[in-house]
């Protein structure tokens, strides 16, 4: 398929400053990222893990190095079949070194000890990806030490304080190497979180034709994913067609094929020819270019705005109303029986609702009705201020616990984990103004003040006991979430609510493609008329990892099932692949497609179309980006233009880029 490309010229020596790549974690997402920058970019990478097995999430059978080996040798066998590496590798050219080609060091803790037997010291990047965000801010503040010029790319959950720590690296950069011109100092940082990249993708899986929103040059590009068609109806192809699922009219719930699928999985990038060939199944496609985004719900009355409705039951504030009511309607009354002024018989049927005045024993009969019933009416205000005032110290006692799931609840998403990922899934799905129940079974994790801030209502449990789904209204949910890092839990708690409600949408999140798509064909095979899905956080947040590696920024990213289509500004300087060619001429079937041209002059140009205007004055520049081109315009060298891009082929893109920058 990639045959017609010219190859890439042979590259020159290395140099120690733009040398290898360092990768540091302690989980799946380190070895996700050595096997992305090794076989798609064809880097050579040192994976340095902790030694110790339970440092590792469990997401495999097996952990820390075992798993990393087992995953490599996988990788290989895939490549190997696939012919290696498009045109050679930007790495050492050695594509069939299978296990060997990552190094794997073991290290408690970056340290300067492991960072130099690591290679850091001449390192052309490095990135610190554990799960402890303080781990990494160690790690990075030591790394920038040894090597003021290596690209840093870090994890961090916390982004305020990945903003601040960017520029502090890099002021640190700056200062640590003085002489250097600040255009070939090569030392730039890059915050990443993979809750964060990967938190709109599992949200979406359980809405049925969800749509995901990329933000750039303050434009907003939505691509939907379209269900198959009914005979005889034909899919709406909007303004291009980025994919075609595996699912169809006939098998709605498709192969949820992976990188390893083969004819099975899905197509990225098809061409006029394949579309056209394949009525009946899903697709995903550009649907529209605005420039503003999504709709934010509108928020509820709560906080500030609405105390009593945090105090006080809906049905006590009705009875207060109904109390209220009689007091008045007693008082208007009292006022046109005996002719008194409408405040001094407002005072007497308050006196007499209070027990305070006297019996009116010598009044007319009117007014002794009156006092009648405002007794009556004081009686049923003394339960109602003694409710009232339980209900308040109730809801100061528990204004920092849980809430439970309301009764009659329906059509609500059950998220199962809240942990780093679970939390973001949460707040994005409030965001997107769904209902939300949460099932964990630690009380102090990382997102139960997150949903209590959120008053959204959380079980407390182990999903696989009996009843802890039934607790969280799984009968009458929309979908299922499963979300914890363990891949056994997520399955056991994908089958215990398929065994409670056979028809429920359910996403797993699983780490193996292999795993998966065995999990996959047993539950359709059990369930053949319910929605099944899994992802993999790290498949979904690696590519991200890995472009900053490169030192490139990516719009934004899509899953397409099981794998990834990529969105990214690419400069046609450098690249045969779109230099002098037209639109039409430049789309790759299966690698990438233009769609849209940056009409800004070169030195106005943001170096990231993602955030909006810097406050530099580039906010009022003139162009902007241009979406639709005509298949016949031109890509000239000086352009820039958006792409979608598979990872391979944008790691093919980059990596002759790369090869001439450091020409």
């Amino acid at each position: 398929m990639l045959g017609h490309v010219p190859p890439l010229p042979q590259q020159p020596q290395r140099s120690p400053f733009s040398g290898h790549m360092v990768v540091c974690g302690d989980d799946a997402l380190a070895q996700r990222l050595a096997v992305e920058l090794r076989y798609v970019y064809g880097e050579r990478v040192t994976l340095v893990l902790p030694p110790e097995p339970g440092t590792a999430r469990p997401e495999l059978p097996l952990t820390g190095r075992g798993r990393a080996a087992a995953l490599f040798g996988r990788m290989s066998s895939a490549m190997n079949r696939n012919g290696g590496l498009a045109h050679g590798s930007a790495g050492d050219g050695d594509t069939n070194a299978g296990v060997e080609a990552v190094r794997i060091l073991q290290a408690a803790e970056p340290s300067d000890e492991a960072f130099e037997e690591a290679g850091v010291d001449t390192a052309a990047a490095l990135a610190l990806v554990y799960d402890d965000d303080e781990r990494n801010i160690r790690a990075a503040l030591t790394a920038r030490r040894l090597n003021p010029r290596v690209r840093l790319v870090i994890r961090l959950y916390n982004r305020k304080l990945g903003q601040h720590l960017e520029a502090l690296l890099d002021q640190a950069a700056a200062v640590a190497s003085p002489g250097l011109d600040p255009a070939a100092l090569d030392a730039s940082t890059t915050v990443l979180s993979d809750a964060d990249t990967a938190a709109p993708s599992l949200a979406a899986t359980a809405l049925a034709g969800s749509t995901k929103v990329i933000r750039a040059e303050g434009l907003f590009l939505r691509a939907a994913e379209r269900t198959p068609p009914r005979d005889g109806q034909v899919a709406d192809p909007g303004l291009c067609t980025l994919a075609l699922l595996s699912s169809t009219t006939h098998d709605p719930a498709g192969a949820e094929g992976s990188d390893s699928s083969g004819a099975e999985g899905p197509q990225l990038l098809p061409d006029q020819a394949q579309v056209a060939a394949a009525t009946g199944r899903g697709t995903v496609v550009l649907e529209a270019v605005t420039e503003s985004g999504p709709a934010a719900p509108k928020a509820r009355m709560g906080g500030r705005s609405a105390p009593l409705g945090q105090f006080f039951s809906r049905r006590l504030r009705w009875s207060a109303l109904g109390v209220g009511l009689a007091v008045l309607g007693l008082a208007v009354a009292s006022s046109l029986t005996t002719g008194d002024h409408p405040l001094h018989a407002g005072y007497l049927t308050l006196l007499d609702l209070f027990a305070m005045g006297d019996p009116a024993i010598d009044e007319p009969t009117a007014r002794q009705v009156i006092q009648l019933l405002s007794g009556v009416a004081g009686l049923m205000l003394l339960p109602l201020l003694v409710a009232g005032v339980l209900e308040a110290f109730g809801s100061l006692r528990t204004a920092s616990s849980l809430r439970r799931p309301p009764r009659g609840l329906s059509g609500h998403v059950v998220l199962l984990g809240l942990g780093k990922i679970g939390t973001r899934v949460l707040v994005h799905l409030r965001e997107l103004g769904i209902p939300v129940v949460c099932v964990e079974d630690d009380p102090d994790a990382r997102g139960i003040p997150v949903a209590r801030r959120l008053h959204v209502p959380v079980v407390l449990g182990d999903v696989t006991q009996e009843g802890v789904l039934e607790a969280a209204k799984i009968r009458r949910s929309r979908a299922l979430l499963a979300l914890t890092s363990v891949d056994t839990t997520n399955l056991e708690a994908a089958l215990y609510a398929r065994s409670v409600e056979p028809s429920l949408r359910v996403t797993l999140r699983l780490f193996d493609d292999e795993f998966a798509t065995a999990v996959y064909r047993t539950l359709r095979t059990a369930h053949p008329q319910a929605l099944t899905r899994s992802r993999s956080v790290s498949h979904l947040a690696g590519p991200s990892f890995a472009v900053a590696m490169m030192g490139r920024q990516i719009l934004g990213a899509i899953p397409v099932e099981r794998k990834v289509m990529l969105f990214a500004a690419v400069e046609v300087a450098g690249h045969p692949q779109l230099e002098g060619l037209t639109v039409e001429q430049a789309f790759r079937p299966g690698s990438w497609r233009v769609l849209a041209l940056d009409m800004a002059q070169a030195a106005d140009r943001r170096p990231d179309l993602v955030t909006p205007g810097t406050g530099d004055g580039t906010e009022d520049r003139p162009g902007g980006l241009v979406w639709n081109l005509h298949p016949g315009y031109v890509l000239q060298p000086t352009d820039r233009v958006v792409i979608a891009a598979t990872r391979r082929g944008l790691a093919e893109l980059l990596r002759r880029q790369s090869s001439l920058t450091r020409r």
